[in-house]
């Protein structure tokens, strides 16, 4: 009976993951929303099944993939199951909200990866000569329109600038590759959450925002990186990429330990609660100046422990 359950549930989640595939490759005003849902029968498959059967229901969909549509579209499968079945093996095993994102985002950061490899050792397509190419036409392409309108003398810096923004976008192009993993482990996630709830009646949620901490070892490999941004490094090496795209990370966590702080503060003192929101709205409004206000407040929760301070003044 447990075996017929298994083979009749999963036939349910591949057709439902074909039905979203369908929707992401043929219906292009729905995609953008059906693109975040395709990890989640894997999800929910393996949060039922844990991820031995799991990888069965990955061939199939894998399978049914390059038959329906395209060998093109196998890229599909491979990243949203491996990133589906690690979050649902870790609801599975019952493991925090925040450790199941990590693991999740993890997964599809290894699917992205097979990803890359793959397409450029099949297909020999290199994604950083490819992506300087298409850069390197638009720039001239802009130049042409910038000479054609009058504006030369302001060609040559421009072309400058584009090559330096070109060059950083290469040098984080990691920290994109991670970012975009953890939307879709997030997002995928948070949905799966609502669907088990209301259909297996369990009580998956994200902890409240204002509750989460990074460890404080993230302040002294912020300060690592600082030192090292001091020194001249070569460019082209990998000293450079690694402390450029770390710096990118660690100031992006200490922003997210920053907004927390915010949160807390405004709930613990009793604080309208417009005032958390208009802060990411003012910081997304003017990055330079409020992202940096932010980010010295997370420095500051985490480093003299601001939240424990507040509790003992209560």
């Amino acid at each position: 009976m447990n075996q017929s359950k298994k083979i009749t549930d999963g036939t349910l989640m591949i057709a439902i993951y074909m039905v979203l595939l369908f929707i992401t490759i043929f219906v292009p005003f729905l995609s953008m929303i059906s693109v975040f849902l395709l990890p989640v029968p894997f999800v929910l498959y393996a949060a039922k099944y844990n991820w031995k059967p799991s990888l069965l229901i990955w061939v199939l969909a894998i399978i049914f993939t390059v038959l329906f549509t395209s060998v093109f579209t196998l890229a599909v499968p491979i990243v949203m199951g491996i990133g589906g079945i690690i979050i649902g093996s870790a609801i599975y095993r019952n493991l925090s909200a925040y450790e199941t994102l990590a693991r999740g985002a993890f997964g599809f950061v290894i699917g992205l990866l097979l990803l890359f490899v793959a397409i450029q050792v099949l297909f020999q397509v290199n994604f950083m000569a490819e992506l300087r190419t298409m850069v390197s036409e638009s720039v001239e392409m802009s130049t042409a329109i910038l000479e054609s309108v009058g504006i030369q003398g302001q060609t040559e810096q421009f072309q400058e600038l584009m090559e330096m923004q070109i060059q950083y976008f290469v040098v984080i192009l990691p920290v994109l590759l991670i970012a975009t993993a953890f939307l879709l482990a997030f997002i995928s996630q948070w949905i799966s959450y609502k669907l088990i709830n209301r259909i297996e009646k369990e009580d998956l949620y994200f902890p409240p925002f204002r509750t989460l901490r990074f460890p404080t070892s993230i302040l002294g490999l912020y300060l690592i990186v600082i030192i090292f941004s001091l020194f001249e490094l070569d460019t082209s090496g990998i000293v450079y990429l690694i402390i450029q795209n770390a710096n990118v990370v660690l100031s992006f966590l200490l922003a997210i330990q920053g907004f927390s702080f915010i949160f807390y503060y405004t709930h613990h003192k009793k604080l309208p609660k417009f005032i958390p929101i208009l802060s990411v709205i003012l910081t997304v409004l003017l990055p330079i100046i409020f992202l940096t206000i932010v980010r010295i407040i997370g420095i500051f929760d985490i480093g003299f422990n601001m939240r424990e301070r507040l509790m003992r003044k209560k």
